[in-house]
């Protein structure tokens, strides 16, 4: 019986050997466009990181030895932690509405939060200094309620740019959050509730660590993308706020010194793969990568 099943397996592995390389050659479009766009560029920024202006690691040495470098590397952090919690902070609530709203209302909470998302980058963040501007609507509607007697200064600083980042960044923390949510049973609330525990209980004790996955998918998200920004800072901040992107720019376009801007570029890859791996070491990359937060 077993020699029958050896030889029907033999038989069946060629056929599958060919399925499988004729749908290898499907991927190689895919594979040539990485390589092209993707891999080639980033070879290109690692070795002239080390190659220009000299071969070596000097490029590396100014970059930590040079008060400017090391404060825009700490201010881009700074500034994509605080974008990234202030986008859970409206995102979660937002995200809970729309998974207990009826279809249409959470229908059109979804085209709300994709709507910005359409339009371009650039000119949500020109919408942002006509809104934030001293005798801007978010100014004027403060002085009319009462709430401030003079204009805030919400331009060229670090509020506005965190305004900015916030909303355009907010669907990456939305969609991940509402995704998961959505497969969640609603009956293991309700089971807690008929057992005695109070709503924010069963919310605390239940809900939230199922939405977990969710929430560390939009977070890193939010935190990885915004590492690299460039338009928004550059547009709403101050050269006090300059961030990395709008470093390697500097770097390539006004002091035309490429070996530097590719290092900065490197580091900030190397910045990202870091935090990459201690967020691993804390959470299920896979698993909240994929979604994977309520029960099946």
């Amino acid at each position: 019986m077993a020699s029958i099943t050896d030889s029907a397996d033999e038989q069946n592995r060629p056929s599958l050997q060919g399925k499988f390389n004729r749908w290898t050659w499907l991927l190689l479009p895919a594979l040539l466009f990485l390589a092209i766009f993707f891999i080639y560029p980033l070879f290109e920024i690692l070795q002239r990181s080390v190659t220009e202006p000299t071969l070596g690691i000097s490029n590396f040495v100014e970059f930590f030895q040079s008060p400017v470098f090391s404060a825009v590397l700490f201010n881009t952090l700074k500034m994509s932690f605080y974008v990234m919690f202030f986008c859970l902070l409206i995102g979660y609530p937002y995200a809970y509405l729309m998974n207990h709203s009826s279809r249409r209302v959470a229908g059109l909470l979804l085209i709300a939060v994709l709507i910005p998302f359409w339009s371009s980058i650039l000119v949500r963040t020109y919408a942002w200094t006509v809104l934030l501007q001293r005798t801007g609507v978010v100014n004027s509607m403060l002085i009319g309620i009462g709430i401030i007697e003079k204009p805030l200064k919400l331009l060229r600083n670090f509020p506005g740019i965190v305004i900015g980042m916030t909303h355009i960044l907010l669907p990456f923390m939305v969609l991940p959050i509402y995704s998961v949510m959505q497969r969640i049973d609603k009956d293991f609330v309700t089971a807690a509730e008929s057992l005695g525990a109070r709503p924010f209980r069963a919310f605390r004790e239940i809900y939230l660590p199922l939405s977990l996955p969710g929430v560390y998918a939009g977070s890193l998200l939010v935190f990885v993308v915004a590492l690299g920004y460039y338009i928004t800072p550059a547009l709403l901040g101050s050269p006090r706020e300059t961030m990395m992107g709008a470093m390697v720019v500097q770097q390539v376009q006004q002091v035309l010194d490429w070996g530097m801007g590719s290092a900065l570029g490197v580091v900030l890859l190397i910045t990202t793969l870091v935090i990459l791996g201690v967020v691993g070491r804390i959470v299920n990359i896979n698993e909240v990568l994929g979604g994977s937060g309520g029960p099946e």
